[in-house]
């Protein structure tokens, strides 16, 4: 069987935004406390920056001085230049690239953490919120915005410290060696074009922005289009409808097409322009310096000099175009996962919320009023008891509210009015932590992760020994269906479980909730998918697994709930009839109602057919 590993888990230093992050300023402060918890590796590797843009800057500031000697004696080129001058040459190319080699080493850890402290965040902030945020949302879209999101936070900081920051400091660096070496003309030209350079950057970036954001919506929802009609494959290919979802993908990923062309035509537009500005000053630089030469001004070392910063300032410089696209295109990307972490907890543990401390496991819904929608009421006014140890069975027609009950209990939605308790204690006054550890459910509807039968199984509690999870297996009669399988505990189930049947599915939710050994169970039409053998012996394994236990049962067959406790008939949202089984069929009410009507259909179905 295959055990949980340990998790890692970098702290949480860092509260959460206290709003989406409405632009970049904003989503770069969010991003800052992140990267500054380690300052001194920024600190060593902005050192190691600037130690290897100075050797840069330097070294045609070498190449000059050798060309100036072989210039002053042709006739003698290698007796004229002094050796150190070449070893110098050598040993700043040398120092450039171990510099910037280091500086990447010492940041590395900088950036990955940082990546994965925010990936965290945002993935137990999704857990932390409401259900009702869940049910809004579709997954394909959602994992591809915090997939966007982290590989922006890399990209962001990465284009930074490696690109822009190196530009800047080695612009800095030559202007400051053109402005005290030459004329004043090689500085002009060098700031003219950087500042026609940026300012045309940044409004025909901001212009294209929108066509790229375009784009990505438009990504995202074909992608969210594409993963919801791969995860309901059974339903296609139920309704004959390949074509139809085809055509839906074909209509987004036309528009995420037309979207597409215009960024990619904006963008040539940038490019050429960039390329123009740039090819302008280099040629003037070169012009400057050729006339400087010819006037004596300058020797033709200096002409070197010049052509070879220009020829540095080229390549950073005409990448920096790009470099911009890209960093805005991840500020965008994440602010979008900023503005995850930012999505108001619907449910959320108050400031003086304790433990929720067990007793007995009384159960207590007093006056409670609920709606998913204003305009819908779902629960009128219930007051309900489910005493320590005892069951309790609710039933009623579909939509009456019954369901509702454990989504309240589990506190995956906030009442409007009225009070929950657990042995007093109001579950809006505890954390959600404790209240959910000791509950365990077995829901209509199981859903199963992609993995092996002992990982389900084992979720219900992941620290538990193989004897337990044999225990459980056991007493939801699964183990005669795990040793007939060829690779027993180990098999894959599938995508939410579709290699397995309803009937198995459910046992291995009963096995689940078993291993987590709740004080509160639940059993939301639990036995609905086995077939009446399966049901009957699970039944009884229910009864005896109830023993003890506050046990909350919704169910839809009447016969699985004869010997509960307690049994509520919820209409409508409203309490309508509570008692005893007798009780209530002796009362001919709704309960006796629906008693009467499961017993005909019962009936009916094991009549012999008709003879034709």
């Amino acid at each position: 069987m295959r055990h949980f590993p340990a998790v890692e888990r970098p702290s949480k230093d860092f509260p959460l935004p206290p709003g989406a992050p409405r632009g970049e300023w904003q989503t770069l402060a969010a991003l800052l406390p992140y990267l500054w918890q380690y300052k001194w590796r920024v600190g060593i590797a902005l050192s190691c920056l600037v130690l290897a843009k100075a050797a840069n800057v330097a070294v045609p500031v070498a190449l000059k001085e050798i060309v100036d000697a072989v210039s002053r004696n042709p006739t003698a080129a290698m007796a004229a230049v002094p050796l150190g001058l070449i070893a110098a040459y050598g040993l700043l190319r040398v120092l450039t690239s171990l510099f910037t080699e280091l500086r990447e080493v010492v940041f590395a850890r900088v950036t990955q953490q940082a990546v994965r402290r925010i990936a965290l965040q945002v993935f137990e902030h999704l857990h932390a919120l409401s259900l009702r945020f869940h049910l809004d949302r579709q997954t394909g879209g959602l994992t591809r915005d915090i997939e966007r999101g982290t590989r922006g936070v890399s990209s962001l900081v990465s284009f930074t410290l490696y690109s822009i920051l190196p530009t800047v400091i080695e612009v800095g660096m030559v202007l400051a060696w053109l402005i005290v070496h030459y004329e004043i003309w090689f500085a002009v030209i060098t700031i003219s074009a950087l500042v026609v350079y940026v300012t045309y950057t940044v409004l025909v970036t901001n212009w294209r922005t929108n066509f790229r954001r375009e784009m990505n919506d438009l990504d995202s929802r074909a992608n969210t289009r594409a993963v919801d009609s791969l995860l309901n494959y059974e339903t296609v290919k139920y309704f004959n409808n390949e074509a139809f979802e085809a055509q839906r993908y074909d209509r987004s990923m036309a528009r995420w097409q037309e979207a597409a062309i215009k960024s990619q035509t904006s963008l040539s537009i940038l490019n050429v322009g960039q390329s123009l500005i740039i090819a302008i000053a280099v040629t003037l630089m070169v012009w400057r310096a050729t006339v400087g030469v010819i006037e004596g001004r300058m020797s033709l070392g200096d002409l070197v000099l010049v052509n070879a910063f220009m020829i540095q300032l080229y390549i950073p410089l005409n990448f920096l175009g790009v470099l911009y696209r890209e960093i805005k295109q991840s500020l965008a990307d994440m602010e979008r996962l900023f503005g995850l972490l930012a999505e108001h907890r619907e449910v959320d543990d108050g400031p003086q919320a304790q433990p929720l401390t067990l007793h007995r496991g009384e159960v207590e819904f007093d006056r409670v009023v609920f709606s998913y929608d204003p305009a819908r009421p779902i629960l009128r006014d219930v007051s309900l008891i489910l005493p320590a140890g005892k069951t309790t069975a609710v039933v009623g027609s579909s939509g009456a509210g019954k369901s509702t009950l454990s989504r309240l209990l589990y506190r995956f939605y906030d009442i409007q009015s009225g009070a929950i308790r657990i042995d007093g204690q109001e579950i809006r006054a505890v954390t959600q932590e404790s209240l959910r550890s000791v509950i365990g459910i077995v829901p209509q509807d199981t859903v199963l992760f992609n993995d092996t039968l002992d990982y389900n199984i084992r979720y219900g509690r992941p620290g538990a020994s193989d004897q337990e999870v044999l225990a459980v297996t056991e007493a939801a009669h699964l183990s005669g269906f795990v040793a007939s399988l060829p690779e027993g505990y180990k098999t894959r189930v599938g995508e939410r479980g579709l290699k397995l049947s309803g009937g198995e599915k459910q046992r291995v939710a009963i096995a689940r909730a078993l291993l987590k050994r709740p004080a509160i169970l639940i059993f939301d039409e639990a036995t609905s998918a086995l077939d009446s053998e399966s049901e009957k012996a699970i039944q009884q394994e229910l009864n005896e697994i109830s023993r003890g236990r506050t046990t909350l049962v919704i169910a839809h067959r009447l016969s699985t709930i004869v010997d509960a406790d307690q049994i509520v008939v919820l209409e409508s949202g409203r309490i309508i009839e509570r008692g005893r089984h007798a009780e209530l069929l002796a009362l001919g009410g709704r309960y006796a109602e629906l008693w009467e009507l499961q017993a005909k259909e019962a009936s009916e179905n094991l009549s012999p057919p008709l003879n034709k």
